[in-house]
């Protein structure tokens, strides 16, 4: 089995109409060390079946066509009953149908994939399930975590929030060229907590400020030793909008970036552009005076909000960081990658540094080389890691550069940004 899968997979669900796919999928399952596969023949038969079962599925496999209920009534049924089962959807329709029904997906706070096309094979189905059950919503004994505030603070005081680092590299070369710092959490009672849940209450209760300036200061630190041993790398780190109109903020990152005697160029700030939507006055303020104090600034998740093209026009952004949801899976999709393309196309023509995250396959990471990308992040590259680790993963990179470089293919010439990482 898949090492992610590994210990991860003991039962899966296959909801298809065909009975030659449920064999066919069947068999990969128990290829993969899947124990127990349930089958059914459509969104009625699975909802009848979830009802009889003691233990849930770990995973579920949904085709959309199917008679009496297609795969989408079942996964609007599955939300309604609070069934919360990560899912691949299996299909042989088109990719922007597709897209919908993943994105309605998510949108409900459900764990799926990207789409897999019929007939699947060990390698895709491997991936697929791989992919829809990472970062799972924390729970203990079942239960949803609730952060408390004072337990966050505690947190944050002791130095248990930590920065783990995403290595980002240069798309023609496949060198490292910095990374990013993500703020990780793992309680003693609670184990680990997402950033998607401790985020959203330190930005509620005026905590964000302290964990924000605690994981820069540990994230240049951890550059500042890297770089006395002769790796100079940049690193990025995500700015909530809630401190923009701060005063004391520029002041602070100078601060912790002198003492830790790196460059202001080896920091960048990334801001989601939905938060920049309501950002006026002295945050705008901010973003200029953290501009010129020679530090990056990103405009984050590029492409997901309304007005992009006028957070670019009115913010001096040095990058471009295009969202994984343009970048993943591109390789498949003709309409992602057109948006792909354009974002490359007009980070290029403005002089950024244009950053595609989301990259898990060598088919994505071949398209952007086709257009002319600067730097790639993701699982296919490495995914986020203790920075004593990063060393490691250095050396088993090298390995892999040749295989990184031979793309099929041929990056067209362009001129970098000025501003590269």
């Amino acid at each position: 089995m898949n090492g992610s899968l590994q210990g991860r997979v003991k039962a899966v669900l296959i909801v298809e109409d065909s009975g030659v796919q449920r064999a066919h999928l069947a068999s990969l399952l128990q290829l993969l060390g899947v124990g127990r596969v349930h089958q059914a023949a459509n969104g009625a038969e699975a909802l009848a079946l979830l009802e009889t079962l003691t233990e849930l599925p770990d995973a579920m496999v949904i085709d959309l066509h199917m008679p009496v209920m297609d795969g989408v009534e079942l996964i609007q049924h599955l939300q309604a009953r609070d069934l919360r089962i990560p899912f691949v959807v299996a299909s042989t329709r088109e990719s922007t149908l597709v897209s919908a029904v993943l994105e309605m997906a998510r949108a409900h706070g459900q764990q799926v994939s990207r789409a897999a096309h019929k007939p699947l094979t060990l390698e895709v189905l491997s991936e697929a399930l791989a992919d829809c059950l990472q970062a799972p919503a924390d729970r203990h004994d079942g239960q949803l975590v609730c952060v408390q505030p004072s337990q966050l603070a505690l947190a944050i005081e002791r130095g248990a929030i930590q920065p783990y680092f995403q290595p980002k590299v240069d798309v023609r070369s496949g060198l490292i060229r910095g990374v990013e710092a993500l703020a990780r959490w793992s309680d003693d009672a609670a184990g680990p907590v997402t950033p998607d849940r401790f985020i959203p209450v330190a930005e509620a209760e005026g905590l964000i400020h302290a964990l924000t300036l605690s994981v820069l200061q540990q994230a240049v630190t951890r550059v500042a030793g890297w770089q006395a041993r002769g790796l100079t790398l940049s690193v990025a780190v995500n700015l909530s909008p809630k401190l923009l109109d701060s005063s004391r903020l520029v002041g602070e990152i100078d601060a912790i970036v002198q003492g830790a005697r790196i460059r202001p160029e080896q920091l960048v700030l990334e801001v989601t552009e939905n938060a920049l939507i309501s950002c006026e006055g002295l945050a705008l303020g901010t973003l200029a005076r953290l501009r010129m104090a020679g530090y990056g600034l990103s405009i984050d998740d590029y492409g997901t909000g309304f007005s992009s093209m006028q957070q670019l026009a009115r913010v001096p952004f040095t990058e471009l960081k295009i969202d994984r949801s343009f970048v993943h899976g591109a390789h498949a999709n003709e309409h992602l990658r057109v948006m792909l393309q354009s974002s490359i196309e007009m980070a290029s023509r403005l002089g950024l540094t244009s950053v595609a995250e989301g990259v898990e396959s060598l088919d994505d990471w071949a398209w952007l080389h086709r257009y002319g990308c600067d730097v790639g992040q993701g699982w296919l590259i490495g995914r986020a890691m203790p920075g004593d680790e990063l060393p490691a993963w250095l050396r088993s990179h090298q390995a892999r550069l040749a295989e990184l470089r031979s793309a099929p293919f041929t990056r067209p010439a362009a001129a970098s940004g000025p501003h590269s990482i």
